[in-house]
């Protein structure tokens, strides 16, 4: 990868539409050469893809939460049943494994506290692996890339 793929990289990131005839202008190539470039970095896997991003608030989602979870069992098989658990939740938005007193962290979106509510005690609360529930509230977003 070169200078020109972290350009055309970096442009296709903050805004995955662009015509590739405005790429090429912005990273200084060839309409036909940036496409090769773009097609031979979406067959390596660089690109793995394009999505569409929505707003939260519009979609009925007015609460984000980050929650750490610590197992009772430090075994593969109850980091296993954990992430089977909560694999198809849809409030579960992100699941990590991390180091340091938790095993997970999870972000999860609800529309509402009481829908949270539910699903803590629901889902969370009804998971034999699940010992310990530290829920970190999100107020505000000043910078998310993601969205």
């Amino acid at each position: 990868m070169d200078k020109l793929d972290e350009r055309i990289l970096q442009e296709l990131k903050l805004n995955g539409r662009l015509p590739n005839v405005e790429l090429a202008e912005r990273v200084g190539l060839s309409p036909s050469a940036t496409l090769r470039r773009v097609q031979e970095l979406e067959r390596r896997k660089v690109i793995r893809g394009y999505r569409v991003v929505l707003d939260n608030q519009k979609m009925g989602c007015g609460f984000i939460a980050y929650v750490a979870i610590g197992l009772s069992d430090h075994s593969k098989k109850a980091q296993n049943g954990f992430e089977e658990h909560v694999r198809y939740v849809k409030e579960v938005v992100e699941c990590h494994n991390i180091t340091g007193t938790n095993e997970y962290l999870l972000r999860v979106e609800t529309a509402s506290l009481a829908d949270y509510k539910r699903f803590h005690s629901d889902v969370l609360g009804e998971c034999h692996q699940v010992n310990s529930i530290t829920t970190m509230v999100v107020m505000e977003s000043p910078k998310d890339d993601r969205r």
